[in-house]
């Protein structure tokens, strides 16, 4: 009889300790988790707005039909020597200018391409006629800037 009165004390003690955890667990959460409604502050670079305001005018090129493609250029000159650089630059701009011309620097050496062609075809025609010009010519596959082509819709 001792024993059953044991079982049942302890039974009885377990039982308010589980609802006691039951309620701690589920109850007490939901009433420590209310917030107040408060103000928020952003703190921001003001060249974010800059950046922002200038978004459109970077797309620009996108809408304008600016943008890259693949095609060819001739490499005129390849050399260390910045002077000799803008020496071919200006030697085919005066012979041709209306071709672009490129120069750029890849330590230690510089060079100089020249034409925004779309087929390597164009390319080997301007090969052809600077070949006396220049002693070393070579048709490089690179992104070009496609010429702007007139459109008869606008």
């Amino acid at each position: 009889m001792y024993m059953k009165n044991a079982i049942f004390y302890f039974k009885t003690k377990f039982d308010k300790i589980s609802y006691g955890v039951f309620f701690m667990a589920f109850f007490i959460p939901s009433l420590s988790s209310a917030q107040t409604r408060g103000k928020v502050e952003v703190i921001k670079d003001p060249l974010i707005d800059t950046l922002i305001a200038r978004r459109p005018m970077l797309n620009k090129s996108s809408i304008t039909g600016d943008e890259t493609t693949s095609g060819y250029r001739v490499q005129i000159f390849f050399g260390s020597s910045r002077q000799a650089a803008y020496d071919a630059q200006a030697k085919i701009n005066g012979e041709y200018p209306e071709l672009h011309t490129y120069i750029t620097y890849n330590e230690p050496n510089f060079k100089v391409r020249a034409g925004d062609f779309r087929t390597r075809l164009e390319a080997e025609k301007l090969v052809k006629e600077i070949a006396t010009m220049f002693t070393s010519l070579f048709i490089i596959p690179e992104k070009i800037n496609p010429p702007k082509t007139d459109n008869p819709n606008d």
